[in-house]
C-alpha cells in the first residue's frame, strides 16, 4: 500500500505542475518530446525516420509501452555537444557510464551490464564493452528501453537496450555545418547534407561528416577522429522503398590507459594522485576503425501493414598498444607496483538478417497490432597478442609524473583466441485492445545460440536455446494517466569462465515491473514511475586469476551468483511551456547477492540526472541550459590486494548559452564540470582514473 500511495502521490505532483504549462500554451513546435516520436520498426510517414523497434516492435507512443523509455534526440546532442555515446549516455536518466579505460566503457542500468547495443533496432547482442569514442553524428536519436527486452533482443540482462537511429535522407534539401574550438586543444568539424536527387523527390541521399582532434588533461592522451557515412533512399515503386548506407568511424588514440590507476597503499590508505596521473606512455595507442553497411528493403502492403528485411555488415578493427599497472605500493617508499606491457590486434565481424512483418486486424469488433519478425546473426572474431615477457618497475608511484615507461621490444603477435557465434530468433507480439481504457501487450522470442571457438586456453563451445515470454497489461486512469505491469523472462549467456576453466552456463530469470505514466500537452510533456525487480540465477562474478599452474595465466575466472536487484525511477521530460525544455530523472537500487549481502557495491545507489535549457526568441533566439546529474557513493576492493575502496557521492554541473548571430548562424557555449568537482570515472575493475576537470567548448553553427 506505501507504494502505491507513493505512486499516486507521484500522479498528483505531475498534474500540478502540468497545469499551468497547459494554461501556457501547448501548440509550440516539439525538440526534446516529439509528438510524433513511436517506438515501432514501421517507417514514420512524419518524419521520414526509420523509427526503429526498440521495446515491443508495435507502433505505441512511449506512454502505450509498458516498459521504461528514455529519447535522447538530435536538438538535446547540438544544444549540450554530446559528440560521443559515452558523454550522452552520462547524461540519460538510468544509465551509469563505467570509464574504466580511456578507450573502452561498459555501461550498466538497474545495476547489471548493458549487453544489447542496436542500430535501428538491429544488433548482435553478446559485446557489451565500446572501443573507442562513439560520435554521435550518425545519429538522429538515442532510445534506451530499460528491462529486459525480451522481444526484440531475446537474450540479454535486465538492464536496458541501446538503440541508436541513424539519420536518412529527407524529402527536402536541408543542410548544416559547424566549428568547434575546446579546452585541451579540441577543435572540431562537422558537416551534413540530405535532400532529393531528382524532381520527383523519389531519390534522396544524405552525406554525414566530422573530423576531431583535443589533447587531454591526461598524461599522454590525445584522439584524432574521422567519421563519415552516407546512405541513399529509392522509391522503387510507390510503396517500396531501398535503402543502402555505410558508415566508417576511425578513432585513433595516444596514450591509453589499460586498467588504470592503482588506487591504495598496502595499508589500505589512498594513493594521492594529481588529477593528471596516467600509468601509460607516449607510446601507446588504440586505433580502432569501426565500418558498417546495410541494405533495407520496405514495403507498404494494403491497409497498415509494411513488411521490412535489413541486411547489416559490421567490422571492427582494433590494434592497441598498452601498458597494465597494478600492485599495493608501500606508503613510506611508494614502491611496488608494476607494469605489463602487450599487442593486441583483434577483428570482430558481424553479419546480421533480419526479417520483420507489421500491422492490425480486427478482433471481436476491435483493432489489434500484430508484429512478427525472424532474424540470424553471425559474429566471427579472432584475437592476437604479441608478450615482450618484461615487467616494467614504476618505482615511487608518488613520483608517477616524472616516470615516462620505456618501450619494450615486441614480437610477433601469436593467435589466442578464435570465436564463431550463431544466433537465430524468430519473435512476435501483439498489442491487445481490450476496451477502450485497458490495453495489453504480449509476444514471446525464441532463441538459439551456438558457438564455437576458443580464447586464450578456455573452450567457448556452447549450444543453447531458449523460449522467452513477454506479457504487459495498462489501463488508462484518465485521458492524461496510464498504470502499467509487465513481466519478461530472463535469458543471459556468459562468456566467463569458472574455476574448472569451463564456461559458465547462461544466467537465467525474471524481471518484473510496474508504473504509472503520464502525458499532457498532446503528447509534449511526459512523465513515469516506475517499480522494477529483477533476479538473476548464476551472474558471473568474479572470484579470482589462473597463476598458470591451475588454468591459463593471467585470466580471470568466475562463480555463477544468484543476484536480486529492485528499486524505483521517477523521470519527466518535454516541453513545460513554449520556451523552457525539461528531462531529468530519479533512480534508486538495491541489489543483494543468494546470501542477502550487498552485491555490485561499484553502481551507484542513488542517481539524479536533470537537463532543461529556456529560450527568449526576442533576443537573437537567446538559449541558456543547465546538465545536473548526482550519484551517491559507490565502494569496491583493489584488484591486486583486496583492500577496501572507498568514493564518496558527488554531483557535476554543466552549463550552455546559446545565441542567433545571423539568419542561419547560430553561436554556442558549453561549459562542463563548472564547479571542477574531482571524482573518479568508475570502481567497476578495481583501478580507477579521474574525470576531466572544468573545461569549455565554443562552437559555430550554420543551418539550412
Amino acid at each position: 500500500m506505501k507504494l502505491v500511495r507513493g505512486l499516486l502521490a507521484t500522479a498528483s505532483m505531475w498534474v500540478v505542475m502540468a497545469a499551468p504549462a497547459y494554461a501556457a500554451g501547448a501548440d509550440a513546435a516539439d525538440s526534446w518530446s516529439r509528438n510524433d516520436i513511436v517506438v515501432t520498426a514501421a517507417q514514420s510517414k512524419q518524419s521520414g525516420l526509420n523509427e526503429s523497434a526498440s521495446a515491443t516492435g508495435l507502433d505505441l507512443s512511449l506512454r502505450e509501452t509498458p516498459q521504461s523509455i528514455t529519447v535522447v534526440d538530435r536538438q538535446r546532442i547540438d544544444d549540450f555537444a554530446l559528440t560521443n555515446i559515452n558523454d550522452l549516455l552520462e547524461q540519460t536518466v538510468g544509465v551509469t557510464v563505467q570509464r574504466n579505460e580511456t578507450d573502452r566503457t561498459d555501461y550498466t542500468a538497474r545495476g547489471f551490464a548493458i549487453t544489447n547495443l542496436q542500430v535501428d533496432g538491429i544488433g548482435l547482442p553478446l559485446l557489451a564493452a565500446v572501443e573507442g569514442d562513439l560520435d554521435t553524428i550518425l545519429f538522429e536519436r538515442v532510445d534506451v528501453v530499460r528491462g529486459a527486452n525480451a522481444i526484440m533482443t531475446g537474450i540479454g540482462n535486465p538492464s536496458a537496450t541501446i538503440n541508436y537511429l541513424r539519420k536518412r535522407p529527407t524529402a527536402e534539401f536541408q543542410a548544416n555545418a559547424s566549428a568547434s574550438l575546446g579546452s585541451f586543444d579540441m577543435w572540431r568539424l562537422e558537416g551534413d547534407v540530405s535532400g532529393p536527387l531528382n524532381a520527383a523527390g523519389t531519390i534522396r541521399a544524405r552525406v554525414i561528416g566530422a573530423h576531431e582532434e583535443r589533447n587531454s588533461y591526461l598524461d599522454y592522451n590525445k584522439v584524432n577522429r574521422d567519421v563519415v557515412g552516407g546512405l541513399l533512399a529509392w522509391d522503387i515503386v510507390p510503396g517500396l522503398t531501398a535503402t543502402i548506407g555505410y558508415s566508417r568511424q576511425d578513432n585513433r588514440a595516444d596514450g591509453v590507459l589499460w586498467g588504470a590507476l592503482p588506487l591504495v597503499y598496502s595499508d589500505g590508505s589512498r594513493i594521492p594522485y594529481a588529477r593528471s596521473a596516467s600509468t601509460s606512455a607516449p607510446w601507446t595507442y588504440a586505433n580502432v576503425v569501426n565500418q558498417s553497411a546495410f541494405g533495407e528493403l520496405t514495403y507498404q502492403l494494403g491497409g497498415d501493414w509494411s513488411v521490412r528485411g535489413v541486411f547489416t555488415y559490421n567490422d571492427l578493427d582494433s590494434h592497441a598498444l598498452r601498458i597494465y599497472a597494478g600492485g599495493t605500493p608501500d606508503p613510506e617508499t611508494g614502491l611496488g607496483v608494476t607494469g605489463s606491457s602487450g599487442f593486441y590486434p583483434t577483428r570482430n565481424k558481424q553479419y546480421l538478417i533480419d526479417g520483420y512483418a507489421s500491422g492490425s486486424v480486427e478482433l471481436f469488433g476491435r483493432r489489434h497490432q500484430i508484429a512478427v519478425g525472424v532474424s540470424n546473426g553471425w559474429l566471427r572474431e579472432t584475437e592476437y597478442e604479441a608478450d615482450p615477457g618484461v615487467e616494467i618497475d614504476y618505482g615511487d608511484i608518488r613520483e608517477l609524473s616524472s616516470f615516462v615507461p620505456v618501450e619494450p621490444s615486441f614480437p610477433e603477435a601469436e593467435l589466442q583466441g578464435r570465436e564463431h557465434d550463431r544466433l537465430t530468433r524468430v519473435y512476435g507480439a501483439i498489442h491487445l485492445n481490450f476496451t477502450d481504457q485497458l490495453k495489453g501487450v504480449a509476444g514471446v522470442s525464441a532463441v538459439w545460440l551456438k558457438t564455437t571457438g576458443f580464447s586464450y586456453g578456455s573452450d567457448l563451445a556452447r549450444n543453447d536455446h531458449k523460449v522467452s515470454p513477454y506479457a504487459g497489461l495498462l489501463f488508462d486512469l484518465t485521458p492524461h494517466l496510464t498504470v502499467y505491469a509487465s513481466y519478461t523472462d530472463i535469458y543471459a549467456p556468459q562468456s566467463q569462465v569458472d574455476i574448472d576453466n569451463r564456461r559458465l552456463v547462461p544466467a537465467k530469470g525474471t524481471s518484473v515491473e510496474g508504473g504509472i505514466k503520464g502525458s499532457w500537452l498532446d503528447g509534449r510533456l511526459y512523465a513515469t514511475a516506475a517499480l522494477f525487480k529483477a533476479r538473476q540465477r548464476g551472474l558471473a562474478t568474479y572470484v579470482g586469476t589462473f597463476d598458470g599452474s591451475d588454468g591459463p595465466l593471467g585470466v580471470d575466472y568466475y562463480e555463477g551468483v544468484d543476484t536480486t536487484s529492485k528499486g524505483f525511477e521517477v523521470e519527466v521530460s518535454g516541453r513545460v511551456t513554449d520556451h523552457w525544455l525539461l528531462s531529468g530523472g530519479f533512480t534508486h537500487l538495491k541489489i543483494h547477492d543468494d546470501q542477502g549481502q550487498k552485491a555490485r557495491t561499484f553502481v551507484p545507489r542513488n542517481a539524479f540526472k536533470l537537463a532543461a535549457t529556456y529560450e527568449v526568441p526576442e533576443w537573437h533566439d537567446l538559449k541558456l541550459g543547465a546538465q545536473f546529474r548526482y550519484q551517491s557513493r559507490i565502494s569496491a576492493t583493489d584488484d591486486t590486494g583486496g583492500l577496501p575502496i572507498r568514493q564518496s557521492g558527488y554531483a557535476v554541473l554543466d552549463l550552455l548559452a546559446g545565441v542567433r548571430l545571423a539568419d542561419h548562424v547560430h553561436a554556442s557555449v558549453n561549459v562542463r564540470n563548472v564547479t571542477n568537482r574531482k571524482y573518479l570515472n568508475s570502481l567497476e575493475w578495481g583501478q580507477a582514473f579521474y574525470a576531466a576537470p572544468r573545461s569549455a567548448i565554443g562552437t559555430i553553427r550554420f543551418d539550412y
